[in-house]
């Protein structure tokens, strides 16, 4: 596992979550009650940014659909997703945060936006 710097502390306020990159791996940063916290991007449920959804007491809510993930197992604790978000280890230090990540996160990850669908031409 290989340790990235992704953000100077000030850039992730409580209560926010932000996208960054840890080498070529997209993430979602948030902070929540003083705690950084590092995601894959993507929602399971229909692959929706993460980043563009809030914070809640239980953890991370979807923009789209309403789905909630824990932020520390990656868990769906709100429907309508089904299938856990990826979570990664944090370190916080100087005022700079760091994620780790592996070879098989970045091809595990990375974004998973659904190719268009290819239409039959006759």
């Amino acid at each position: 596992m290989e340790y990235h710097r992704v953000a100077r502390s000030g850039q992730v306020p409580d209560g926010y979550v932000r996208r960054f990159y840890a080498g070529e791996l997209e993430i979602a940063l948030a902070r929540l009650r003083g705690t950084v916290y590092a995601t894959s991007n993507y929602c399971t449920h229909l692959d929706c940014l993460l980043s563009s959804g809030k914070l809640v007491d239980e953890g991370i809510g979807c923009s789209c659909h309403g789905s909630v993930f824990d932020l520390e197992t990656g868990d769906p604790v709100a429907p309508p997703a089904t299938e856990p978000i990826a979570t990664y280890p944090v370190r916080e230090e100087d005022g700079e945060i760091f994620v780790g990540i592996t070879g098989e996160d970045v091809k595990a990850g990375g974004p998973r936006r659904r190719k268009p669908l290819q239409h039959e031409t006759r």
